[in-house]
């Protein structure tokens, strides 16, 4: 397992621009930062936890994520 976090800014920005072309009008909770914020120290405390690593995505591509787990589970081995 590896947990995979982002700034709650970053995070707040994708959320409010997944519901764009939503029907449902109220994602306020959703797009909070403040709740956002919570649910990241909920995973930073679950991956601690476990002792899972954790790689922060607020400014990597997807092919720099997938090449970070990789030499996480390479340095695993």
């Amino acid at each position: 397992v590896v947990g995979l976090v982002a700034s709650a800014e970053r995070i707040s920005q994708v959320r409010q621009h997944r519901v764009l072309g939503s029907e449902e009008h109220d994602f306020t909770a959703y797009t909070d930062r403040s709740n956002i914020n919570e649910e990241l120290v909920y995973a930073r405390h679950l991956c601690t936890r476990h002792g899972w690593p954790m790689i922060d995505v607020t400014r990597r591509s997807i092919e720099e994520t997938a090449a970070a787990i990789v030499a996480l589970k390479s340095k695993a081995r």
